[in-house]
Protein backbone atom coordinates (compact mmCIF):
# COMPACT_ATOMS: atom_id res chain seq x y z
CA UNK A 1 0.00 0.00 0.00
CA UNK A 2 3.08 2.66 0.90
CA UNK A 3 4.62 1.81 -2.32
CA UNK A 4 1.35 2.40 -4.33
CA UNK A 5 0.84 5.53 -2.45
CA UNK A 6 4.53 6.35 -3.27
CA UNK A 7 4.28 6.36 -6.60
CA UNK A 8 0.75 8.08 -7.13
CA UNK A 9 2.19 11.19 -4.88
CA UNK A 10 5.72 10.62 -7.35
CA UNK A 11 3.39 10.74 -10.50
CA UNK A 12 1.63 13.62 -9.25
CA UNK A 13 4.92 15.49 -8.29
CA UNK A 14 6.11 15.07 -11.90
CA UNK A 15 3.15 15.45 -14.00
CA UNK A 16 2.80 19.23 -12.25
CA UNK A 17 6.61 19.76 -12.51
CA UNK A 18 5.91 19.25 -16.20
CA UNK A 19 2.65 21.49 -16.16
CA UNK A 20 4.73 24.49 -14.78
CA UNK A 21 7.71 23.94 -16.91
CA UNK A 22 5.53 23.96 -19.64
CA UNK A 23 3.60 26.46 -18.47
CA UNK A 24 6.88 28.61 -18.20
CA UNK A 25 8.17 27.66 -21.44
CA UNK A 26 5.14 28.69 -23.02
CA UNK A 27 5.03 31.93 -21.58
CA UNK A 28 9.12 32.47 -22.57
CA UNK A 29 7.87 32.00 -25.97
CA UNK A 30 5.41 34.52 -26.18
CA UNK A 31 8.40 37.25 -26.18
CA UNK A 32 7.84 38.79 -29.73
CA UNK A 33 4.08 37.10 -29.91
CA UNK A 34 1.21 38.87 -31.75
CA UNK A 35 -1.12 40.63 -29.49
CA UNK A 36 -3.47 38.17 -29.97
CA UNK A 37 -1.92 35.59 -28.29
CA UNK A 38 -0.46 37.99 -25.47
CA UNK A 39 -4.01 38.45 -24.91
CA UNK A 40 -4.85 34.70 -24.66
CA UNK A 41 -2.06 33.82 -22.67
CA UNK A 42 -2.81 36.84 -19.92
CA UNK A 43 -6.73 36.09 -19.75
CA UNK A 44 -6.26 32.62 -19.55
CA UNK A 45 -4.47 33.11 -15.93
CA UNK A 46 -6.98 36.45 -15.20
CA UNK A 47 -10.02 35.17 -16.69
CA UNK A 48 -12.77 38.48 -17.17
CA UNK A 49 -15.51 38.47 -14.27
CA UNK A 50 -17.97 40.69 -15.63
CA UNK A 51 -21.69 39.55 -16.33
CA UNK A 52 -23.99 41.00 -18.35
CA UNK A 53 -27.38 39.42 -17.74
CA UNK A 54 -29.58 42.35 -19.87
CA UNK A 55 -29.13 44.32 -16.78
CA UNK A 56 -28.22 48.25 -17.03
CA UNK A 57 -25.37 48.25 -14.27
CA UNK A 58 -22.19 48.52 -15.51
CA UNK A 59 -19.87 48.44 -12.41
CA UNK A 60 -18.51 45.41 -13.15
CA UNK A 61 -17.58 46.31 -16.90
CA UNK A 62 -15.94 49.96 -15.25
CA UNK A 63 -14.08 48.13 -12.72
CA UNK A 64 -12.65 45.65 -15.13
CA UNK A 65 -11.86 48.22 -17.66
CA UNK A 66 -10.98 51.33 -15.96
CA UNK A 67 -7.31 49.84 -13.94
CA UNK A 68 -6.17 49.50 -17.99
CA UNK A 69 -7.02 52.67 -19.07
CA UNK A 70 -4.13 55.42 -18.67
CA UNK A 71 -3.57 59.25 -18.85
CA UNK A 72 -1.18 60.11 -21.97
CA UNK A 73 0.67 63.53 -21.55
CA UNK A 74 2.60 64.94 -24.17
CA UNK A 75 4.91 67.62 -24.58
CA UNK A 76 5.85 69.74 -27.98
CA UNK A 77 8.55 71.98 -29.26
CA UNK A 78 8.15 75.96 -29.08
CA UNK A 79 5.24 76.18 -32.45
CA UNK A 80 3.35 78.79 -33.79
CA UNK A 81 0.44 79.24 -35.92
CA UNK A 82 -3.60 78.64 -36.09
CA UNK A 83 -5.33 76.58 -33.83
CA UNK A 84 -5.78 75.87 -30.41
CA UNK A 85 -3.20 75.12 -27.53
CA UNK A 86 -4.00 71.61 -27.98
CA UNK A 87 -2.68 69.19 -30.97
CA UNK A 88 -5.62 67.10 -30.84
CA UNK A 89 -7.26 68.32 -34.53
CA UNK A 90 -9.59 65.85 -34.65
CA UNK A 91 -10.98 66.14 -31.13
CA UNK A 92 -11.55 70.57 -32.06
CA UNK A 93 -11.30 71.70 -35.57
CA UNK A 94 -13.75 68.64 -36.57
CA UNK A 95 -16.04 70.03 -34.14
CA UNK A 96 -15.84 73.94 -34.27
CA UNK A 97 -13.97 74.53 -31.51
CA UNK A 98 -10.79 76.30 -31.00
CA UNK A 99 -9.48 79.45 -32.29
CA UNK A 100 -6.76 80.71 -34.28
CA UNK A 101 -2.86 81.57 -32.02
CA UNK A 102 0.38 83.12 -32.37
CA UNK A 103 2.55 81.14 -29.98
CA UNK A 104 6.11 79.85 -29.65
CA UNK A 105 6.08 78.56 -26.18
CA UNK A 106 6.40 74.69 -25.12
CA UNK A 107 2.78 73.06 -25.31
CA UNK A 108 1.61 70.64 -23.47
CA UNK A 109 -1.91 68.19 -24.07
CA UNK A 110 -3.22 65.35 -22.51
CA UNK A 111 -5.23 61.95 -24.61
CA UNK A 112 -6.06 58.29 -23.52
CA UNK A 113 -4.67 55.29 -23.93
CA UNK A 114 -5.31 51.40 -23.41
CA UNK A 115 -3.02 48.87 -22.11
CA UNK A 116 -3.37 45.47 -24.20
CA UNK A 117 -0.57 43.66 -22.57
CA UNK A 118 0.77 43.07 -19.38
CA UNK A 119 4.90 44.18 -20.52
CA UNK A 120 3.43 47.83 -21.32
CA UNK A 121 2.12 47.80 -24.83
CA UNK A 122 -0.80 50.32 -24.82
CA UNK A 123 -2.79 51.81 -28.18
CA UNK A 124 -3.85 55.18 -28.43
CA UNK A 125 -4.90 57.43 -31.40
CA UNK A 126 -2.11 58.65 -33.56
CA UNK A 127 -3.08 62.56 -33.26
CA UNK A 128 -2.57 61.94 -29.72
CA UNK A 129 1.31 61.50 -29.86
CA UNK A 130 2.03 62.71 -33.47
CA UNK A 131 4.91 64.67 -33.22
CA UNK A 132 5.61 64.94 -29.54
CA UNK A 133 9.09 65.28 -28.02
CA UNK A 134 8.04 63.49 -25.24
CA UNK A 135 4.86 61.00 -24.09
CA UNK A 136 4.28 60.71 -20.57
CA UNK A 137 1.95 57.35 -19.17
CA UNK A 138 0.30 57.91 -15.83
CA UNK A 139 -0.46 54.76 -14.52
CA UNK A 140 -3.76 54.17 -12.36
CA UNK A 141 -1.80 53.77 -9.75
CA UNK A 142 -0.65 57.39 -10.19
CA UNK A 143 3.05 56.32 -11.56
CA UNK A 144 4.39 58.20 -14.21
CA UNK A 145 5.86 56.23 -16.77
CA UNK A 146 7.91 57.80 -19.86
CA UNK A 147 6.83 56.08 -22.94
CA UNK A 148 8.02 54.95 -26.14
CA UNK A 149 6.52 55.68 -29.60
CA UNK A 150 6.61 51.73 -31.57
CA UNK A 151 4.55 53.18 -34.26
CA UNK A 152 2.20 55.78 -35.83
CA UNK A 153 -0.38 55.18 -38.68
CA UNK A 154 -1.83 58.47 -39.95
CA UNK A 155 -4.43 56.62 -42.09
CA UNK A 156 -6.37 55.01 -39.28
CA UNK A 157 -5.49 57.59 -36.27
CA UNK A 158 -3.86 54.69 -34.35
CA UNK A 159 -0.24 54.30 -32.94
CA UNK A 160 1.44 52.11 -30.68
CA UNK A 161 3.31 53.07 -27.53
CA UNK A 162 5.56 50.85 -24.94
CA UNK A 163 6.36 52.05 -21.35
CA UNK A 164 8.92 49.92 -19.63
CA UNK A 165 6.71 48.38 -16.83
CA UNK A 166 5.95 44.90 -15.78
CA UNK A 167 2.71 42.92 -14.35
CA UNK A 168 0.26 45.77 -15.47
CA UNK A 169 -4.00 45.45 -16.26
CA UNK A 170 -5.24 44.39 -19.21
CA UNK A 171 -8.14 45.33 -21.34
CA UNK A 172 -9.89 42.33 -23.29
CA UNK A 173 -9.93 43.11 -26.77
CA UNK A 174 -13.52 42.19 -27.97
CA UNK A 175 -14.73 41.46 -31.25
CA UNK A 176 -15.70 44.46 -33.45
CA UNK A 177 -17.91 42.64 -35.77
CA UNK A 178 -20.19 41.74 -33.34
CA UNK A 179 -20.95 44.78 -32.34
CA UNK A 180 -24.93 45.70 -32.60
CA UNK A 181 -26.79 48.92 -33.02
CA UNK A 182 -28.45 49.65 -30.04
CA UNK A 183 -26.14 47.84 -27.74
CA UNK A 184 -24.76 49.59 -24.44
CA UNK A 185 -21.31 50.84 -24.67
CA UNK A 186 -19.04 52.68 -21.97
CA UNK A 187 -16.51 54.87 -23.07
CA UNK A 188 -13.71 54.91 -20.26
CA UNK A 189 -11.17 58.08 -20.75
CA UNK A 190 -9.46 60.79 -19.02
CA UNK A 191 -11.76 63.74 -20.96
CA UNK A 192 -10.76 67.54 -20.16
CA UNK A 193 -7.62 66.49 -17.82
CA UNK A 194 -10.08 64.91 -15.18
CA UNK A 195 -9.04 61.50 -13.87
CA UNK A 196 -10.42 58.14 -14.94
CA UNK A 197 -14.18 58.97 -16.21
CA UNK A 198 -16.59 56.36 -17.60
CA UNK A 199 -20.07 57.46 -19.02
CA UNK A 200 -22.39 55.30 -21.03
CA UNK A 201 -24.08 55.17 -24.21
CA UNK A 202 -25.46 52.56 -26.85
CA UNK A 203 -24.13 52.10 -30.71
CA UNK A 204 -25.74 54.49 -32.77
CA UNK A 205 -24.34 52.80 -36.52
CA UNK A 206 -21.49 51.16 -37.35
CA UNK A 207 -19.41 51.53 -40.60
CA UNK A 208 -19.37 55.25 -40.55
CA UNK A 209 -17.23 57.50 -42.52
CA UNK A 210 -16.79 61.48 -41.61
CA UNK A 211 -14.10 62.42 -43.66
CA UNK A 212 -11.55 63.52 -40.95
CA UNK A 213 -8.73 61.04 -40.87
CA UNK A 214 -5.83 62.09 -43.73
CA UNK A 215 -7.65 65.78 -44.74
CA UNK A 216 -4.86 65.87 -47.35
CA UNK A 217 -6.26 62.84 -49.02
CA UNK A 218 -9.23 62.75 -50.96
CA UNK A 219 -10.28 59.00 -51.53
CA UNK A 220 -10.85 56.57 -54.04
CA UNK A 221 -13.96 58.44 -54.79
CA UNK A 222 -13.68 60.71 -57.76
CA UNK A 223 -15.72 63.76 -58.62
CA UNK A 224 -17.74 63.56 -61.42
CA UNK A 225 -15.51 66.44 -62.82
CA UNK A 226 -12.63 64.18 -62.60
CA UNK A 227 -14.98 60.86 -64.02
CA UNK A 228 -15.86 63.70 -66.93
CA UNK A 229 -12.53 63.94 -67.63
CA UNK A 230 -11.10 60.57 -67.43
CA UNK A 231 -13.84 59.27 -69.71
CA UNK A 232 -12.39 62.12 -72.34
CA UNK A 233 -8.84 61.80 -72.41
CA UNK A 234 -8.13 58.09 -70.39
CA UNK A 235 -6.02 59.75 -67.72
CA UNK A 236 -6.43 58.59 -64.24
CA UNK A 237 -6.94 61.93 -61.80
CA UNK A 238 -3.72 63.55 -60.55
CA UNK A 239 -4.28 63.76 -57.05
CA UNK A 240 -2.78 61.95 -53.75
CA UNK A 241 -3.46 58.55 -53.25
CA UNK A 242 -6.00 57.48 -50.57
CA UNK A 243 -4.82 55.34 -48.22
CA UNK A 244 -7.14 56.33 -45.12
CA UNK A 245 -9.68 53.90 -43.21
CA UNK A 246 -12.32 55.24 -41.85
CA UNK A 247 -15.21 52.51 -40.57
CA UNK A 248 -15.99 54.56 -37.15
CA UNK A 249 -18.61 52.86 -34.63
CA UNK A 250 -20.64 56.05 -33.58
CA UNK A 251 -22.31 56.49 -29.95
CA UNK A 252 -23.97 58.71 -28.02
CA UNK A 253 -21.75 57.96 -24.98
CA UNK A 254 -20.25 61.41 -23.84
CA UNK A 255 -16.71 61.97 -25.21
CA UNK A 256 -14.79 65.29 -24.81
CA UNK A 257 -11.26 66.43 -25.74
CA UNK A 258 -8.96 64.15 -23.63
CA UNK A 259 -10.57 60.71 -24.56
CA UNK A 260 -8.98 60.60 -27.56
CA UNK A 261 -7.17 57.09 -28.01
CA UNK A 262 -9.56 55.93 -24.82
CA UNK A 263 -11.57 52.45 -24.36
CA UNK A 264 -14.96 52.29 -26.07
CA UNK A 265 -16.17 48.80 -24.26
CA UNK A 266 -19.39 46.20 -24.07
CA UNK A 267 -21.32 45.51 -21.03
CA UNK A 268 -18.84 42.73 -20.80
CA UNK A 269 -15.89 45.00 -20.17
CA UNK A 270 -13.97 44.06 -23.54
CA UNK A 271 -12.56 46.61 -25.88
CA UNK A 272 -14.48 47.55 -29.44
CA UNK A 273 -13.34 50.40 -30.31
CA UNK A 274 -10.53 53.28 -30.15
CA UNK A 275 -12.28 56.96 -29.01
CA UNK A 276 -10.94 59.15 -31.87
CA UNK A 277 -13.56 62.14 -32.50
CA UNK A 278 -16.64 63.56 -31.73
CA UNK A 279 -19.41 65.86 -33.99
CA UNK A 280 -20.27 69.09 -32.02
CA UNK A 281 -20.60 72.74 -33.19
CA UNK A 282 -18.76 73.62 -29.90
CA UNK A 283 -15.82 71.29 -29.08
CA UNK A 284 -16.96 69.45 -26.23
CA UNK A 285 -19.76 66.91 -26.39
CA UNK A 286 -23.25 67.91 -27.56
CA UNK A 287 -23.54 64.66 -30.00
CA UNK A 288 -22.50 61.51 -31.47
CA UNK A 289 -18.69 59.70 -30.56
CA UNK A 290 -17.00 57.98 -33.18
CA UNK A 291 -14.07 54.64 -32.69
CA UNK A 292 -11.96 52.98 -34.61
CA UNK A 293 -13.12 49.27 -34.38
CA UNK A 294 -10.99 47.26 -31.99
CA UNK A 295 -10.67 44.48 -35.14
CA UNK A 296 -9.15 47.04 -37.41
CA UNK A 297 -6.63 48.57 -34.41
CA UNK A 298 -5.89 44.64 -33.85
CA UNK A 299 -3.70 44.07 -37.10
CA UNK A 300 -1.92 47.80 -37.05
CA UNK A 301 -1.17 46.83 -33.29
CA UNK A 302 0.47 43.55 -34.06
CA UNK A 303 2.07 45.15 -37.63
CA UNK A 304 4.14 47.78 -35.28
CA UNK A 305 4.67 44.38 -33.18
CA UNK A 306 6.10 42.61 -35.65
CA UNK A 307 7.41 45.28 -38.35
CA UNK A 308 7.78 48.37 -36.91
CA UNK A 309 5.33 49.93 -39.72
CA UNK A 310 1.75 48.88 -41.63
CA UNK A 311 1.99 46.45 -44.55
CA UNK A 312 -1.28 47.23 -46.39
CA UNK A 313 -2.81 44.86 -49.03
CA UNK A 314 -4.91 46.58 -51.98
CA UNK A 315 -7.58 45.63 -54.29
CA UNK A 316 -6.27 47.80 -56.84
CA UNK A 317 -9.37 49.75 -58.14
CA UNK A 318 -11.21 53.35 -57.77
CA UNK A 319 -14.85 53.17 -57.09
CA UNK A 320 -18.14 55.69 -56.44
CA UNK A 321 -20.36 54.77 -53.89
CA UNK A 322 -23.88 53.88 -55.91
CA UNK A 323 -26.66 55.36 -54.01
CA UNK A 324 -30.58 56.47 -55.32
CA UNK A 325 -29.48 59.99 -56.16
CA UNK A 326 -28.25 60.96 -59.37
CA UNK A 327 -25.02 59.43 -60.67
CA UNK A 328 -22.53 61.21 -62.03
CA UNK A 329 -22.43 61.37 -66.05
CA UNK A 330 -20.70 58.32 -67.39
CA UNK A 331 -21.50 55.68 -65.01
CA UNK A 332 -24.28 53.29 -66.66
CA UNK A 333 -25.78 51.17 -64.19
CA UNK A 334 -29.58 51.24 -62.50
CA UNK A 335 -28.01 49.87 -58.74
CA UNK A 336 -28.68 51.84 -56.13
CA UNK A 337 -26.14 50.03 -53.79
CA UNK A 338 -22.21 48.85 -54.13
CA UNK A 339 -19.51 50.42 -55.18
CA UNK A 340 -19.05 50.93 -58.56
CA UNK A 341 -15.84 50.33 -60.59
CA UNK A 342 -14.69 53.08 -62.06
CA UNK A 343 -10.89 52.28 -63.07
CA UNK A 344 -8.73 49.37 -62.42
CA UNK A 345 -4.87 49.76 -61.53
CA UNK A 346 -3.00 48.21 -63.70
CA UNK A 347 -0.81 45.44 -61.95
CA UNK A 348 -3.15 45.22 -59.02
CA UNK A 349 -4.62 42.11 -57.73
CA UNK A 350 -8.38 43.10 -59.26
CA UNK A 351 -6.42 42.95 -62.70
CA UNK A 352 -5.13 39.90 -62.26
CA UNK A 353 -8.52 38.31 -60.93
CA UNK A 354 -10.26 39.41 -63.79
CA UNK A 355 -12.29 42.70 -61.94
CA UNK A 356 -13.27 45.06 -64.88
CA UNK A 357 -14.29 48.73 -65.20
CA UNK A 358 -17.99 49.05 -65.17
CA UNK A 359 -18.01 46.33 -62.66
CA UNK A 360 -20.49 47.05 -59.21
CA UNK A 361 -18.69 45.22 -56.40
CA UNK A 362 -21.80 44.26 -54.10
CA UNK A 363 -19.92 41.53 -51.48
CA UNK A 364 -16.68 41.24 -49.63
CA UNK A 365 -16.12 38.29 -48.57
CA UNK A 366 -19.90 37.19 -48.31
CA UNK A 367 -20.59 40.40 -46.37
CA UNK A 368 -23.07 42.56 -48.23
CA UNK A 369 -21.33 46.15 -48.97
CA UNK A 370 -23.43 49.54 -49.18
CA UNK A 371 -20.26 52.06 -48.93
CA UNK A 372 -16.83 53.01 -48.95
CA UNK A 373 -16.30 51.67 -45.05
CA UNK A 374 -17.82 48.78 -45.91
CA UNK A 375 -14.68 47.51 -47.98
CA UNK A 376 -11.97 49.88 -46.39
CA UNK A 377 -12.25 48.07 -43.24
CA UNK A 378 -12.03 44.91 -44.12
CA UNK A 379 -9.73 44.78 -46.26
CA UNK A 380 -7.64 47.25 -43.73
CA UNK A 381 -6.98 44.35 -41.32
CA UNK A 382 -5.50 42.11 -44.15
CA UNK A 383 -2.06 42.20 -45.50
CA UNK A 384 -0.38 41.36 -48.71
CA UNK A 385 -0.58 38.16 -50.41
CA UNK A 386 -4.05 37.93 -48.59
CA UNK A 387 -6.72 36.93 -50.61
CA UNK A 388 -10.45 38.22 -50.48
CA UNK A 389 -13.11 37.05 -52.39
CA UNK A 390 -15.12 40.14 -53.96
CA UNK A 391 -19.10 39.07 -55.53
CA UNK A 392 -19.32 41.22 -58.46
CA UNK A 393 -22.49 42.46 -60.64
CA UNK A 394 -21.56 42.53 -64.10
CA UNK A 395 -23.63 42.24 -67.05
CA UNK A 396 -26.84 41.46 -64.52
CA UNK A 397 -25.14 38.06 -63.11
CA UNK A 398 -23.52 38.28 -59.66
CA UNK A 399 -20.27 36.27 -60.23
CA UNK A 400 -17.30 35.60 -57.63
CA UNK A 401 -13.41 36.38 -58.19
CA UNK A 402 -10.56 35.69 -55.80
CA UNK A 403 -8.47 38.86 -55.90
CA UNK A 404 -4.81 38.38 -54.35
CA UNK A 405 -4.01 41.72 -52.41
CA UNK A 406 -0.97 43.37 -53.79
CA UNK A 407 1.51 45.35 -51.53
CA UNK A 408 1.86 49.41 -52.19
CA UNK A 409 4.71 49.19 -55.02
CA UNK A 410 2.39 46.72 -57.18
CA UNK A 411 -0.50 49.15 -57.64
CA UNK A 412 2.02 52.64 -58.01
CA UNK A 413 0.71 53.49 -54.23
CA UNK A 414 4.46 54.27 -53.72
CA UNK A 415 5.11 56.74 -56.62
CA UNK A 416 2.13 58.39 -56.18
CA UNK A 417 2.31 58.60 -52.05
CA UNK A 418 6.20 60.16 -52.88
CA UNK A 419 4.73 62.31 -56.03
CA UNK A 420 1.69 63.20 -52.82
CA UNK A 421 4.58 65.02 -50.70
CA UNK A 422 5.11 67.74 -53.32
CA UNK A 423 7.67 69.70 -55.02
CA UNK A 424 9.60 72.28 -52.62
CA UNK A 425 9.93 75.59 -52.52
CA UNK A 426 13.32 76.63 -50.71
CA UNK A 427 12.46 80.11 -49.96
CA UNK A 428 9.66 78.99 -48.37
CA UNK A 429 10.85 76.06 -46.60
CA UNK A 430 7.54 74.24 -48.11
CA UNK A 431 6.40 71.70 -50.09
CA UNK A 432 3.40 71.92 -52.02
CA UNK A 433 1.14 69.60 -54.26
CA UNK A 434 -1.59 70.83 -56.60
CA UNK A 435 -5.34 71.01 -54.69
CA UNK A 436 -8.00 68.40 -55.49
CA UNK A 437 -11.16 69.29 -56.76
CA UNK A 438 -13.00 67.92 -53.65
CA UNK A 439 -10.59 70.46 -51.72
CA UNK A 440 -11.87 73.34 -53.47
CA UNK A 441 -15.50 72.27 -54.19
CA UNK A 442 -15.29 72.17 -49.81
CA UNK A 443 -13.77 75.70 -49.25
CA UNK A 444 -15.54 77.18 -52.25
CA UNK A 445 -12.27 77.88 -54.58
CA UNK A 446 -11.64 78.04 -58.20
CA UNK A 447 -7.59 77.09 -57.50
CA UNK A 448 -5.19 76.59 -54.62
CA UNK A 449 -1.85 74.24 -53.28
CA UNK A 450 -1.81 72.77 -50.49
CA UNK A 451 0.86 72.72 -48.25
CA UNK A 452 2.29 69.32 -47.42
CA UNK A 453 5.23 69.59 -45.56
CA UNK A 454 7.04 72.44 -43.55
CA UNK A 455 11.00 73.00 -42.55
CA UNK A 456 11.41 74.04 -39.08
CA UNK A 457 13.00 77.00 -39.19
CA UNK A 458 12.52 78.30 -42.81
CA UNK A 459 10.00 81.15 -43.52
CA UNK A 460 6.56 78.95 -43.43
CA UNK A 461 7.83 77.55 -39.96
CA UNK A 462 8.45 81.42 -38.79
CA UNK A 463 5.20 82.88 -39.44
CA UNK A 464 2.98 80.31 -38.35
CA UNK A 465 1.77 78.56 -41.50
CA UNK A 466 1.21 74.99 -41.13
CA UNK A 467 0.38 71.61 -42.91
CA UNK A 468 -2.86 71.30 -44.46
CA UNK A 469 -3.51 75.07 -45.66
CA UNK A 470 -4.52 75.60 -48.92
CA UNK A 471 -2.27 78.55 -50.71
CA UNK A 472 -4.70 80.40 -53.11
CA UNK A 473 -2.33 83.53 -53.79
CA UNK A 474 1.06 84.70 -53.85
CA UNK A 475 1.67 88.27 -54.11
CA UNK A 476 -2.10 88.53 -55.42
CA UNK A 477 -1.57 85.95 -57.98
CA UNK A 478 -3.88 82.78 -57.98
CA UNK A 479 -1.71 79.60 -57.97
CA UNK A 480 -2.82 75.86 -59.06
CA UNK A 481 0.90 74.60 -59.07
CA UNK A 482 4.58 74.64 -57.51
CA UNK A 483 5.56 76.52 -60.45
CA UNK A 484 3.08 79.16 -60.12
CA UNK A 485 3.96 80.19 -56.85
CA UNK A 486 7.39 79.99 -57.72
CA UNK A 487 6.51 82.75 -60.65
CA UNK A 488 4.66 84.90 -57.90
CA UNK A 489 7.31 85.13 -55.45
CA UNK A 490 9.61 88.08 -57.11
CA UNK A 491 6.27 89.99 -57.83
CA UNK A 492 6.05 91.28 -54.25
CA UNK A 493 6.61 94.98 -53.23
CA UNK A 494 8.79 96.83 -51.01
CA UNK A 495 10.91 93.58 -50.69
CA UNK A 496 7.80 91.33 -48.89
CA UNK A 497 5.85 88.46 -49.67
CA UNK A 498 2.06 88.11 -49.33
CA UNK A 499 0.19 84.63 -48.86
CA UNK A 500 -3.59 84.41 -48.86
CA UNK A 501 -5.04 80.83 -47.98
CA UNK A 502 -7.94 78.76 -46.60
CA UNK A 503 -7.95 75.91 -43.51
CA UNK A 504 -10.25 74.48 -41.25
CA UNK A 505 -10.77 77.72 -39.01
CA UNK A 506 -11.29 80.08 -42.13
CA UNK A 507 -8.98 82.28 -44.60
CA UNK A 508 -5.93 83.44 -43.57
CA UNK A 509 -3.48 86.24 -44.63
CA UNK A 510 0.36 86.34 -44.28
CA UNK A 511 3.24 88.54 -45.01
CA UNK A 512 7.03 88.02 -44.34
CA UNK A 513 10.24 89.43 -45.74
CA UNK A 514 11.28 87.92 -48.69
CA UNK A 515 14.51 85.95 -48.54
Amino acid sequence: MKKILGITVLAAFIGGAAAIGGYKLFERNQTGSTITEKQNLYFANNPLKVSSAGATDFTQAAAAVAPGVVHIKTTYAASKGQGSSSPFDMMEDFFGGGGRQMQRQPRAASGSGVIISQDGYIVTNNHVVENAEKVEVVLTDRRKVEAKVIGRDPNTDLALIKVNATGLPVVKMGNSDNVQVGEWVLAVGFPLDLNTTVTAGIVSAKNRSIGIIGREQQGNEITEEEYREYQRTGKRPDRPANTSIESFIQTDAAINPGNSGGALVNANGELVGINSAIASQSGYNQGYGFAIPVNLARKIVDDFMKYGSVKRGYIGVNFVPLSGEEKPEGIKTNEISGLYVNDVVAGGGAAAAGIKSGDVIKKVDGVVINDSPDLQERVGRLNPGDKVKLTVLRGGALKDYTVTLKGEASVGLTANNNASKGAEVSKLGATFAPATQAQKSKYGINNGVVVTSVTTGKAFDNIGVEKGLIITKVNGQPVNSVADVQKALPLGRNNMVSISGVGEQGSYNYSFPAQ
